[in-house]
């Protein structure tokens, strides 16, 4: 039947049943011949271009309504989907692209082309197409949309991040201060208090040499020396707390032996020390001295508090340019990194962040604690 369309198309009996047929669908729908020619539409398809059903039989329906790209660059006839239909005897949906009207305006469309064969011989194609402008723009407000939220995340994540990098750099400030604090304190004990308890307890005990033989007060001259002694040992420990002179005087290896010395002689906890020989006479920079010492007091104190440990391992290795800390206890563990109480690990972490390292702490229950630091590139060559 479609063997001559455009003829077949004005029989006034086939035109009304294809009318009745096609009417009946909201959609857009028209034929077109091997030529391009409008041979038949739909109401709802000549209305949606702003046509009567008339004005469009027998037209070119690419130089109609699909001549042009939204930006209103001539679109050839080559690049028409919709005859590529016929021409390739495929079909084809496309919902990227825009129809005109008769006015001028232009609307978002999604169409479908598809041949029509009589018997192997094509003789035509037959579209069907909506407005999708609705959809198109929700799609648009919904893409803006998320454009601008991915803006205020960015935005609102780097406003983060700033606060984040203020915050440790502020951290990083406040532990210089107060470090530098610290060896002022102690100094300042040092030369003073100290000196003073130093010249009380000779005079004590020269006094003592001069009074004789008086029971009495050699017992009131020996309780007063014992009491001054008991003040210098605090003083040194509290001297030690602040600022362990051998820190400075011997370096961090010799400040580490004698911390766990004295850790595992007022604890009862097995203290391990081993330093790798090619390490011996390697000394860091102050800072990262003072930090690594500070690290590896603030780990014992949280093995005497929480841990119930009987042993600690404290292993330092060299790996290249790398310093390798591997602080490991024997105690109870923990399933995962404690959230409330005090900020041990916290302050370890920024510590090691402080000075450039690497820091990863470890734990299963029963399984004890390993505190992990890489300092990348502190070593010459």
């Amino acid at each position: 039947m479609f063997k001559h369309l455009s003829t077949l198309s004005h029989h006034a009996a086939w035109r009304r049943q294809l009318e009745l047929l096609l009417d009946s669908t909201g959609e857009g729908i028209y034929g077109i011949d091997l030529r391009g020619r409008c041979v038949f539409i739909n109401k709802a398809g000549a209305e949606m271009l702003g046509y009567s059903a008339d004005e469009v039989l027998g037209r070119n329906m690419h130089y109609l309504m699909h001549h042009s790209y939204a930006n209103r660059d001539l679109m050839p006839v080559c690049d028409c989907q919709i005859f590529k239909a016929f021409q390739n005897n495929k079909g084809c949906r496309v919902d990227n692209e825009v129809l005109w009207r008769r006015d001028g305006t232009c609307f978002h469309a999604e169409y479908a082309s598809y041949p029509i064969f009589e018997g192997e011989e094509v003789v035509g194609a037959v579209v069907t197409f909506n407005d999708i402008t609705e959809r198109v723009e929700a799609q648009n407000i919904k893409q803006a949309a998320q454009v601008e939220l991915e803006r205020r995340v960015e935005e609102r994540t780097a406003q983060l991040q700033r606060a984040h990098d203020r915050m440790r750099r502020l951290s990083s400030h406040l532990t210089t201060v107060r470090e530098d604090e610290r060896t002022r304190i102690a100094r300042e004990l040092h030369d003073d208090l100290g000196a003073r308890l130093t010249a009380l307890d000779l005079e004590l005990k020269a006094l003592a040499y001069r009074i004789g033989e008086d029971p009495a007060l050699q017992r009131r001259l020996h309780t007063m020396t014992d009491l001054t002694e008991g003040a210098m040992d605090s003083l040194r420990s509290i001297l030690s707390d602040l600022r362990p002179g051998v820190l400075d005087h011997l370096g961090l290896w010799a400040a580490l032996e004698h911390l766990l010395q004295e850790f595992q002689s007022r604890t009862g906890i097995v203290c391990r020390w081993m330093l790798a020989p090619t390490l011996e006479t390697v000394r860091l920079s102050k800072r990262s001295e003072t930090s690594l010492y500070r690290i590896v007091q603030e780990a014992l104190h949280n093995v005497q508090k929480h841990a119930k440990a009987t042993e600690v391992q404290v292993r330092i290795t060299q790996a290249r340019q790398a310093v390798h800390f591997d602080i490991h206890d024997n105690g109870r563990g923990f399933a995962a990194k404690p959230t409330h109480g005090g900020f041990g690990l916290m302050g370890i972490e920024e510590r090691a962040w402080d000075m450039g390292a690497h820091c990863s702490i470890e734990s299963e229950p029963g399984q004890g604690v390993s505190i992990r630091l890489r300092l990348p590139g502190v070593l010459s060559n």
